[in-house]
C-alpha cells in the first residue's frame, strides 16, 4: 500500500509528499496567521488521505462540514446532542471507524471547549479492540490548549487540556496522530506543541512566532524574517513525514470549499439609498417580536437571595479582602450587598438564561464594578452555580427544603444544575411537573428536543426517574422525595 499523499509542490514544481504512516507516529503541527491558508492545508491533507485512513476533526468553525459532500465523512452537530450523547458517539466512532466532522459552531466559546474535550476524551478512552489508527484533526487548537487562562472556567480549561494532552503525549499508542493548527504559537500550550515532529509554518508577522517557528525549524534566526515573506498558501515544512531539511512547500488544490467565503471582494448592492432604507426597517418589529424570548408563564423570579448564595453571604470584609474593621466601619451599601442585588436583577431578567455563560458573567462582573463593588470574591464557575441557584426560585422553600435541595445538587455539574433545581422545587412544593417552557427557559432553550435530551441525561446520571404512560405523557419521579411530579 501507497502511503505517501502529494500535499503541493516545492519552489521548482517538483511534487512534495507527506507519508501518512510516517505521520501517525509523529504527529504534524500547523501554524500562520489568520489568512495564511491553514485551513486551506488541513483540507489538502484530509483529502488526499480520506480513502487511507480514519479521520477525525474537531471543526470550531463549521468549515470542514463539506467533507461530506464528496466523502463519506459524518457530520456530528455539537449543539445537538447531551454530554452522555457526545461520549456515546465517539466510542461508536472509534468502534466502527468511521470519519466523522465534530461541527461546533452552534455553541459558544465554553462550549465549544467543553464538547472537544469530551468528546477527545471519550476517544482516548476507548477500548483496547478498537485503537485503530485515526487523524485527529484539531483547528484553532489555541482554543482548546491556550498557554494561559483566559475568560473560560478553570475546570473547563484544565478538562480541554487534559484531553490535548492525552491525544498528543498519548496518543499514539493508542492509534490517535494528533494534527493541530493554530495563528500563533504564542497562544498554544507548549507541553501540546512540543510532542509533534513534523511542522509545517506558514506566514505570521510577529517576531517572537517567527523565532519560535525558526527554532522549530532548525532555522538561525536571521533566517527567520523568510517566514514573514511566505505567501499566502505557501508553507515551510519540516519533519520525519515530510523532508529532513526545511522546504518550501505551496500547497495544491483542493476538490471541496468551505460552506461560506467572506474572504473576497464582490460587487455590492445596486439598491437606492431609499430602497436599501426600506429593506432594513420594513416589519423590523414583527422581526424582534419573533426573535425576542418570550418570559414563561409563572416563572418564579425571586424576591430574597439571601439563603441560596452561599458565596455572597460571606462576610464583605472577606470577600473584599478588606480587614473587618473596615467593613464595618462602612456605612454605605457594602460589595457584598451590590453583588447580591445585581445578581438579582440578572435571574430577574427573562432573556439572561438564553445568554452565554461567559458574557453573562462578564455582564455581572462590569455591573459590579460600574455600582463600586471591585471585588465580588467568586470566579466563573461559583457564579453559573449561584446563578442557577437564584433563577430556580427555591428561595420559596422552607430552610430545611433549601439545604436539603442545595445538598442533593452539590454534584450537578453547573450547566444542568438550573434546570434540576427547578425539578427538585416543584417536587418538593408537592406541584406538578414544572411548566416546559418554565424548564427551557431555566436551561436557556427553546427548544423542546434540547428539553427531552436533557431528562433522558438526567435519568441517565440517575438524577430522576422517567415513567412512560400508555397514553404518551411521562411521571419525573426524584429520588430521595416522595411526591412525584407528572
Amino acid at each position: 500500500m501507497n502511503t505517501e499523499i502529494i500535499i503541493g509542490e516545492d519552489r521548482n514544481g517538483k511534487p512534495t509528499t507527506i507519508d501518512m504512516e510516517e505521520l501517525l507516529a509523529t504527529r504534524l503541527l500547523v501554524q500562520g496567521n489568520s489568512g495564511s491558508g491553514k485551513s486551506h492545508l488541513l483540507r489538502r491533507l484530509l483529502e488526499e488521505s480520506a480513502d487511507m485512513v480514519q479521520q477525525v476533526v474537531i471543526d470550531p468553525e463549521g468549515d470542514f462540514t463539506s467533507l461530506a459532500d464528496l466523502f463519506p465523512h459524518i457530520v456530528i452537530d455539537g449543539a445537538a446532542h447531551s454530554v452522555a450523547e457526545i461520549e456515546a458517539l465517539a466510542r461508536r466512532v472509534r468502534e466502527h471507524r468511521a470519519s466523522v466532522v465534530l461541527a461546533l459552531e452552534g455553541l459558544d466559546v465554553e462550549q465549544q471547549i467543553r464538547c472537544a474535550a469530551q468528546f477527545i476524551g471519550a476517544l482516548f478512552d476507548a477500548s483496547r479492540e478498537h485503537w485503530y489508527p485515526a487523524l485527529v484533526v484539531v483547528d484553532e487548537a489555541q482554543m482548546f490548549a491556550p498557554a494561559v487562562s483566559g475568560e473560560i472556567s478553570e475546570e473547563t480549561r484544565r478538562l480541554s487540556m487534559n484531553a490535548m494532552t492525552n491525544l498528543m503525549c498519548r496518543g499514539r499508542k493508542r492509534g490517535l496522530a494528533g494534527i493541530v493548527a493554530t495563528q500563533r504559537l504564542a497562544k498554544l500550550a507548549k507541553n501540546v506543541a512540543a510532542e509533534a515532529s513534523n511542522f509545517l509554518m506558514g506566514r505570521t508577522f510577529l517576531d517572537i512566532d517567527m523565532i519560535r517557528a525558526a527554532d522549530l525549524l532548525g532555522m538561525e534566526r536571521k533566517q527567520a524574517e523568510q517566514i514573514r515573506d511566505l505567501d499566502r498558501g505557501s508553507f515551510l515544512g519540516l519533519g520525519p513525514a515530510i523532508t529532513r531539511r526545511p522546504l518550501s512547500i505551496h500547497i495544491g488544490s483542493t476538490r471541496t470549499g468551505t460552506k461560506t467565503n467572506a474572504s473576497g471582494l464582490m460587487p455590492l448592492p445596486t439598491a437606492k439609498p431609499d430602497e436599501m432604507e426600506a429593506l432594513l426597517h420594513t416589519k423590523l418589529d414583527d422581526e424582534v417580536a419573533v426573535d425576542a424570548p418570550e418570559k414563561p408563564a409563572g416563572s418564579p423570579v425571586p424576591e430574597s437571595l439571601s439563603r441560596n448564595l452561599d458565596i455572597l453571604d460571606e462576610e464583605p470584609a472577606a470577600m473584599a479582602g478588606e480587614p473587618a474593621q473596615a467593613a464595618s466601619a462602612n456605612t454605605g451599601p457594602t460589595q457584598h450587598d451590590i453583588a447580591r442585588e445585581t445578581l438579582k436583577q440578572l435571574a430577574a431578567d427573562p432573556a439572561s438564561t438564553y445568554q452565554s455563560s461567559s458574557s453573562l458573567f462578564q455582564s455581572f462582573l462590569t455591573k459590579c464594578r460600574a455600582a463600586g463593588a471591585h471585588a465580588v470574591g467568586m470566579d466563573m464557575e461559583q457564579f453559573r452555580r449561584e446563578f442557577a441557584l437564584a433563577i430556580s426560585g427555591i428561595d420559596r422553600l422552607t430552610p430545611e427544603q433549601q439545604d436539603m435541595a442545595k445538598h442533593m445538587a452539590a454534584a450537578i455539574e453547573s450547566d444542568i444544575m438550573a434546570p434540576y433545581l427547578v425539578i427538585l422545587r416543584s417536587a418538593m412544593e408537592g406541584k406538578g411537573s414544572p411548566d416546559e417552557d418554565e424548564l427551557a427557559a431555566a436551561y436557556g432553550t427553546s427548544s423542546p428536543g434540547r428539553i427531552r435530551r436533557l431528562l433522558d441525561h438526567l435519568e441517565s446520571l440517575g438524577l430522576v426517574v422517567i415513567r412512560e404512560e400508555y397514553g404518551g405523557g411521562r411521571t419525573l419521579m426524584v429520588p430521595g422525595i416522595e411526591v412525584q411530579t407528572a
